[in-house]
């Protein structure tokens, strides 16, 4: 019995996925080498894109009990958002490294899971455009072959990269934009930002970039400065959740180099910001909790406390890198919404 409570609760209030069978992420047998590459599509194509502000998807909704509307129509900026890892399971397809574009199954848990729970934060700031792409299969983080590695991840930014400049060339027409990313897809923010942004023409553009869920060091761009304040404009915010007290295996132990950006006050002191701070949440189901966490930089990571739901004393969860976003949901979308404003009486 208290097995399947903590299998209910820890998927009940992280990020997943659909059940919690998903939730132990799958290595692959073959090198990359090995398995076929999927082929590539083309961005004018409205269904290679998992959410764009000209049809009905899953980043137009709020949630559940939520104070929340959908803004997109009215909205002055637009919003770039790169979804994580979501190819974590053995593929049945021939398409192991990579995921495939005509992948119904795949886009569907895109769609249900990462769009639904990450980029509809934006949709009170921006209009929101979120590109499918060829992600690499989890295992690309964790395998001992670089070069696998690296070939798989070069095939999913080609494809970030190449709806970018679509997005830039039919939709863009001048307008603010936001960056937002998470896991793999902050690793592709991170090289598109340098690619476009850092030191280019566009960085007039940039409102702001949210690079969550992968370690970013404060010198990770040239001219692209950490945000410290909650309005501060043309910056990026970063950050990787842990449980208080806890430290990763990778983390030396010593001050680092790395930005934590508190999205509780929005700044980078390690001054702890109580559960009262924070609007709300997203839990399962798409539901809106009220102070659903708290949180406090250390050395360069974001620690927070459980999350403050029912039956919390069970989950003994270390890393909260699938909740980066849910658990500070409320935050994320005022402060997006506020930097936008900022931006715009900045132009006046």
């Amino acid at each position: 019995m208290r097995n399947f409570l903590w299998c209910l609760i820890v998927c009940a209030i992280t990020l997943t996925l659909q059940n919690c069978k998903s939730y132990t992420p799958v290595t692959l047998q073959v090198r990359w080498k090995d398995s076929p590459i999927p082929p590539e599509s083309d961005y004018a194509d409205e269904n290679n894109w998992a959410a764009l502000p000209t049809k009905k998807d899953a980043a137009d909704r709020v949630p559940n009990g939520s104070p929340f509307k959908d803004e997109q129509a009215s909205a002055n900026a637009d919003v770039f958002f790169i979804h994580p890892t979501i190819l974590t399971y053995e593929p049945t397809n021939e398409f192991k490294w990579n995921g495939s574009f005509s992948d119904a199954y795949l886009n569907a848990i895109v769609d249900s899971s990462t769009i639904l729970n990450q980029a509809t934060i934006f949709n009170a700031a921006g209009r929101i455009y979120a590109p499918r792409y060829r992600q690499a299969h989890y295992h690309a983080f964790v395998t001992s072959f670089k070069e696998d590695k690296a070939a798989a991840l070069d095939i999913a930014y080609s494809d970030v990269k190449k709806a970018f400049q679509y997005y830039l060339a039919h939709y863009n027409e001048g307008r603010p934009i936001i960056i937002a990313s998470h896991s793999q897809g902050t690793v592709h923010a991170t090289r598109l930002m340098q690619e476009f942004f850092d030191g280019k023409e566009l960085q007039k553009q940039l409102v702001s970039a949210y690079i969550i869920g992968i370690a970013t060091p404060k010198n990770i761009f040239q001219h692209i400065k950490p945000c410290e304040k909650p309005t501060q404009t043309g910056c990026f915010i970063a950050y990787t959740t842990f449980l208080q007290g806890y430290l990763p295996d990778w983390h030396p132990k010593t001050p680092t180099e790395l930005v934590s950006t508190n999205p509780l006050t929005w700044t980078l002191d390690d001054n702890f910001a109580p559960k009262e701070l924070n609007p709300g949440g997203v839990s399962y189901g798409f539901k809106w909790v009220k102070n659903f966490a708290d949180a406090q930089n250390h050395l360069g990571v974001l620690w927070t406390n459980t999350p403050y739901v029912f039956g919390r004393s069970f989950v003994h969860l270390k890393n909260w890198h699938k909740a980066d976003l849910n658990l500070f949901y409320a935050p994320i979308r005022e402060n997006a919404k506020a930097r936008v404003d900022a931006f715009m009486s900045q132009k006046h």
